[in-house]
């Protein structure tokens, strides 16, 4: 089996047979001018290493996240161990309107892209996506950066792809009862672990 990832006219090609991706290599050659850069180091903002994880790949986005720091002008904060607190949850109605809705919410969406490697900030970074996006506080905006503390001190963590066989698959799921100060709605979730 081969997998091949197409973005405009970037292209990543694996597969167990080295003798499969050179013979596709070859004849996808023969119709488009392509060039072999060996293997992945980096691709739209995520950097795979390969060469210090035997037999697995660790997949970070160390570059993008110091951009994000740039960005808001957070490069020397202080790193934080959490993401979120364990305070009340804020309501929509928390603090004083946030006056620049396209820098929260553009800072919300670049967050967004950094949970394809970063699966630890997930839960944060969907939290204030769906419950403050439409009309941001300056309290909104301090969960925000609250998930840059807590980046600045794990920037080198990432999710490692093994080629081992799954042994076991653990499932845990959790709710929160009536956990919404607005709407008073649950909220559920659910973790799939393969080992």
């Amino acid at each position: 089996m081969a997998t091949l990832l197409l973005y405009v006219d970037d292209i990543i090609l694996t597969c167990i047979s080295t003798s499969f991706i050179s013979t596709l290599f070859s004849q996808l050659g023969s119709n488009f001018v392509m060039n072999d850069l060996g293997n992945l180091h980096y691709f739209l903002g995520i950097e795979a290493d390969m060469e210090n994880f035997p037999r697995s790949i660790l997949l970070t986005q160390q570059k993008y996240t110091l951009y994000l720091f740039t960005r808001s002008k957070m490069l020397n904060c202080k790193p934080c161990n959490t993401q979120v607190t364990i305070e009340k949850r804020l309501s929509i109605h928390d603090g004083t309107p946030f006056t620049n809705l396209l820098q929260h919410r553009s800072l919300v969406r670049a967050l967004e892209y950094l949970t394809l490697t970063r699966l630890d900030v997930n839960f944060a970074v969907n939290y204030i996506c769906l419950q403050f996006m439409h009309a941001p506080t300056y309290f909104h905006l301090l969960l925000v950066k609250r998930i840059l503390s807590y980046l600045k001190g794990t920037i080198d963590a990432g999710i490692t792809l093994s080629a081992e066989d799954i042994t076991s698959i653990s499932g845990y799921s959790d709710s929160d009862w009536a956990g919404c100060p607005d709407t008073r709605r649950s909220t559920s979730g659910f973790c799939v672990v393969f080992l």
